[in-house]
């Protein structure tokens, strides 16, 4: 059985990929009572409010709290959680030596999933110890699965994953938004901007996942002396790739003072 400690957007979005293949062995800890409400009359799940009665229930437990509540969970739940369980934490910033630091298992998986596992295309990175064996890994790997594509990595890359794919969503929407801030500057109406630019989006985003690498999909587009030229010569010019570099370096730097701050 999984356990969800915290009932958020992310543990609702791997509610709902587990549910849809089948899976509905599954219990969630919530404090709020109208979201424990909301949970079971959604997806006919079993809810609680105390994290400890979840823990005995379960096999697998997924910390789905946010990073500044993580010291207060593992304390409450430290006497309850024994070597039958596997840990998973989906908290940004949080690193496994901390919860092993609480927890009598050494069954723990650190998780980085993006928002994107709402409408099931997630990019997850797992990190986890190399002890661990495939038949305890499988079944995490499933859940994320659920909603998305997931790879595993040594835990020194999970910072930079947390900037790269983690707040990735974020960065993208950014400069979707200044996209249509630029065509309504110039005459679109914000609806017709948005829906030219967010299906350019999303077609693109289809073509890169049809297996075509960006530079060749940017060769196809761009003819000499056309206006796709044009255009990246701005890009260019105005340090774009010095831009991304320095936005990525800070989120990493962030990412990485929140793990020291759990530490």
């Amino acid at each position: 059985m999984i356990g969800f400690i915290g009932g958020g957007n992310m543990a609702e979005a791997l509610i709902r990929g587990l549910i849809k293949e089948g899976k509905r062995e599954l219990i969630v800890s919530e404090p709020i009572e109208e979201r424990r409400r909301y949970l079971e009359k959604c997806y006919g799940i079993k809810t609680t409010s105390s994290n400890k009665e979840l823990v005995n229930m379960v096999d697998i437990i997924v910390l789905a709290v946010k990073p500044q509540n993580i010291i207060e969970v593992l304390s409450e739940i430290r006497d309850s959680v024994t070597d039958r369980h596997t840990v998973v934490s989906i908290a940004a910033g949080i690193p496994l030596n901390l919860i092993k630091n609480y927890l009598k298992t050494d069954k723990l998986i650190r998780a980085m999933p993006n928002l994107a596992a709402i409408v099931g295309e997630s990019m997850t990175v797992l990190a986890l110890c190399d002890c661990l064996e495939m038949k305890i890994v499988a079944p995490v790997r499933d859940i994320f699965m659920s909603v998305g594509k997931v790879i595993t990595l040594p835990e020194p890359y999970m910072n930079f994953v947390t900037a790269l794919s983690g707040s990735g969503p974020g960065f993208f929407c950014y400069i979707l938004e200044q996209f249509i801030d630029v065509a309504t500057e110039m005459g679109f109406s914000e609806d017709i901007a948005s829906e030219l630019l967010i299906q350019t989006f999303i077609g693109t985003a289809k073509l890169l996942d049809s297996g075509l690498p960006p530079d060749r999909i940017r060769k196809k587009v761009t003819s000499p002396g056309g206006t796709t030229e044009a255009g990246l010569k701005i890009l260019s010019e105005n340090c774009l790739r010095e831009a991304i570099l320095k936005t990525v370096q800070a989120a990493t730097k962030r990412a990485e003072e929140l793990s020291k701050k759990g530490e």
